[in-house]
């Protein structure tokens, strides 16, 4: 019955059968394939095949008629040769009817590598069917990348960083791909804005809802283990990158990043292979390094934005200045925990891992003064293997204190007093970080700087930051007593996890002025 359609009816018919295809593989997905399904998936194949191949004989046939009529009409106007005229012959496109993932990249150049994925935002064009595991997980990373690039609003230094996640720290189970492809989407972008100013799922067209909800499903499988929040688009993900202006996280810039898909992040580490000279002949010691298996804890970190509601609604761009204001407030409590953080129920800061191992302290040469000597006793302290890589930490006031140290009235030690602070210290980066020891305290312990390989201080960041409106807040008007009123506000909770620790503290050495 079905090769006695016509070509209309064929096409419609492979759209059906298209559809289903699609719906059966999007169960496929999501683990929800009944045995039914299973054997339905097949046959529509089969089906889809012959359709198809009924189509591709009807459009010969009507191509093979063209060409004869043309060459009629030649023969006609008495020409001996076929003339070549521009559109008397027109190529059959297919593109309607599938994913064009097997097209010819010849007569359709559209299906080359890089223009395989006009929108790399639509899932259900992945097809999981007679595909292993490594060929799905190759496809998420190459719609990652494709999202990466496309995403609206993000800079070069984003996608760039973006980029380096996703090919750095991939898992087995495609969550950062998933995550990339889901909250880098358009649909998305515009369904995070009007949620976050307020509007519930009503203002939704059909394409933001369903971006909504597929972001909804991965955030509850992969990221975390609540559900009522929207995770923030990722490209204003400070996990990607910061993106506040006027604060100084410092440490960030210059440690090992890495993202952490569980609660503990483990590393390994190993010391040097321990050659040896051995005789001719002789059996050769065992020169095994020994391994270890660094960890760092994953703490969640939380902020809240109140406004009132005539403020919402006055708003421009309300979600972007959230945005940057949640940004930036992270980016203060990170530069403090990176620095000093008790490691208890927050990350462990640098100074605090320093002092813990005791081994990195050098104390200053003489009793609370701080000297030029007191800084190359630091830097010659440090093992030359670290050296190179090296960096400095410490406040501002301690650079200060270190361009007066020529007190001669000469030529300044280390910049003139017209200039503006230099970039390297004894020829290694300088970098800030206001939560040190900047004043020197009599009878107190003051670690002033810190130097050392910062690439052995690692920042693990679980990936995903979660950005929950709240409509209304309410206040008591006895504390502790009552259901409390609306106070006429509402608020934006947001929350992320981040660790941190120096996982080889024979990399840094830290000055004590005491």
């Amino acid at each position: 019955m079905g090769l006695e359609l016509t070509h209309s009816q064929a096409l419609v018919r492979l759209k059906e059968i298209s559809d289903e295809i699609i719906r059966l593989n999007e169960k496929g997905v999501a683990g929800e394939l009944t045995p039914e399904d299973e054997k339905l998936f097949p046959e529509l194949t089969r089906q889809f095949d012959e359709m198809d191949e009924h189509r591709k004989t009807l459009e010969r046939k009507a191509d093979t008629e063209r060409v004869r009529a043309a060459m009629e009409r030649q023969v006609a106007e008495g020409v001996g040769q076929l003339k070549t005229v521009p559109g008397s012959i027109q190529p059959v496109h297919t593109s309607s009817l599938g994913s064009g993932y097997d097209r010819d990249a010849i007569l359709e150049p559209d299906s080359i590598e890089e223009h395989r994925f006009r929108d790399p935002w639509d899932m259900s064009e992945v097809r999981v069917y007679g595909r292993s595991q490594s060929e799905v997980r190759t496809e998420l990373r190459a719609r990652a990348l494709s999202c990466i690039e496309k995403m609206p609003s993000a800079s070069d230094k984003i996608r760039e960083t973006a980029t380096n996640i996703l090919e750095e720290f991939e898992d087995a189970r495609s969550t950062i791909a998933r995550l990339a492809i889901g909250t880098s989407s358009p649909a998305y972008l515009r369904a995070f804005s009007k949620v976050s100013n307020g509007k519930n799922n009503s203002f939704l067209d059909a394409d933001e809802q369903k971006a909504l909800e597929a972001v909804e499903e991965l955030r509850a499988m992969s990221l975390t283990p609540s559900a009522g929040g929207y995770l923030v688009p990722f490209q204003l993900d400070p996990t990607v990158i910061v993106t506040a202006a006027g604060s100084r996280n410092d440490i960030r810039r210059v440690a090992r990043q890495v993202v952490a898909t569980g609660n503990v992040w483990n590393g390994v580490s190993a010391g040097a292979v321990s050659w040896s000279w051995d005789a001719e002949a002789a059996q050769v010691s065992d020169d095994a390094p020994t391994f270890a298996q660094p960890t760092i804890p994953i703490y969640m970190a939380r902020g809240f934005v109140p406004v009132s509601i005539e403020a919402l609604e006055d708003m421009a761009n309300g979600a972007q200045e959230v945005a940057k204001l949640l940004a930036f407030g992270r980016d203060v409590l990170e530069a403090a925990a990176f620095a000093i953080g008790t490691g208890t129920g927050q990350p462990t800061g640098v100074v605090t891992a320093l002092v813990a191992a005791g081994t990195p302290v050098v104390n200053s040469a003489t009793t609370d003064v701080l000297a030029v000597a007191d800084l190359y006793n630091v830097q010659g302290a440090l093992p030359a293997r670290y050296r190179a890589g090296a960096s400095w930490l410490a406040t501002n006031a301690f650079y200060n204190r270190a361009r007066q140290f020529d007190t001669a009235g000469g030529s300044s030690l280390w910049a003139q007093l017209a200039d503006d602070r230099p970039a390297n210290l004894l020829g290694k980066p300088i970098y800030e970080a206001e939560d040190m020891d900047g004043v020197i305290n009599a009878a107190a312990e003051n670690y002033m700087a810190v130097f050392g390989d910062f690439e052995n201080y690692v920042i693990a960041d679980r990936i995903g930051m979660t950005v929950e409106f709240v409509p209304h807040l309410f206040q008591q008007t006895t504390a502790g007593t009552g259901f409390g009123r609306p106070t006429g506000q509402r608020g934006w909770f947001a929350y992320y996890r981040t660790g941190a620790t120096a996982v080889n503290p024979g990399a840094f050495k830290i000055l004590d002025v005491t």
